[in-house]
Formats: C-alpha cells, sequence, structure tokens
C-alpha cells in the first residue's frame, strides 16, 4: 500500500481510478497463461507510465484496477495506453486470440474516480468556509 499523498514540484494529490474493461465480445479468455501474462504486461506498461497499480483482478471476462495516477494523466489516457499495449503483446504471443476476437479489448470501459473523502464530507468542507 503505499502512501496517501504523492508529492510533485508543483503540487500535492491523491488521485485514484476504479477502470474496468472486457474483451470483444465479453468473451472468457482471460484465463491460464493469459490471465498471468496479462497481469504483467499491465504492471510493465504501468510501471512505464509511472502510475501505481493498487489492486489488479483477472476475471476470465473482464479486468479490475484500481490505480493511482498524477493530474497530468487522465483516465481516458491512462485505459489507451494499457489497452493498446496489452491487447498488441497478447494477441502477438496468443494465436488463439487473433483467430476468435477481430480485436482483445472492446472499445469501452467504465472509470470512477476515487478519493479518500466522500463527496459529503467535501460538500460540508466548503460550506462551512464561510462561516469560520
Amino acid at each position: 500500500m503505499q502512501k496517501r499523498w504523492t508529492h510533485s514540484n508543483k503540487a500535492i494529490y491523491n488521485i485514484a481510478y476504479h477502470l474496468i474493461w472486457c474483451p470483444k465480445y465479453r468473451r472468457k479468455v482471460l484465463i491460464d497463461k493469459k490471465e498471468v501474462r496479462l497481469k504483467e504486461l499491465l504492471l510493465k506498461k504501468s510501471e512505464e507510465m509511472q502510475i501505481i497499480i493498487e489492486k489488479m483482478e483477472v476475471m476470465p471476462d473482464h479486468i479490475h484496477l484500481f490505480v493511482k495516477a498524477s493530474p497530468t494523466d487522465s483516465p481516458h489516457y491512462i485505459v489507451q495506453q494499457l489497452k493498446g499495449y496489452t491487447s498488441r503483446m497478447m494477441r502477438l504471443e496468443f494465436q488463439d486470440l487473433r483467430s476468435r476476437l477481430p480485436t482483445l479489448w472492446t472499445r469501452s470501459y467504465y472509470y470512477e474516480s476515487v478519493g479518500h473523502l466522500s463527496e459529503e464530507t467535501i460538500k460540508r468542507y466548503i460550506e462551512e468556509q464561510k462561516n469560520r
């Protein structure tokens, strides 16, 4: 588990996302050696991108990631890089992925920002500032 805040030369931040995406046609292809290899590839790419995968779970037909990133990395960019790299590498290494699927991943994905403080806590804090 990483520390709560990250420091750069201009900011202190805690930015995290829950990301989910699926193989094309929601096929159950992420099993056995493919699951292991996908995890290795995701960790390698995340290290290159300087994002932290706090938690990862690969299911046969979808993947969950909890990632921490910098303010300059949008969720779209993170997903684009991870999906593009893993699709290319997995399809090169596993012939059956090329024959069964036109692409490894669907074009869609889900993301939600995750924070240490709840939405209600932040709203209440902002409202109370004028009363100080």
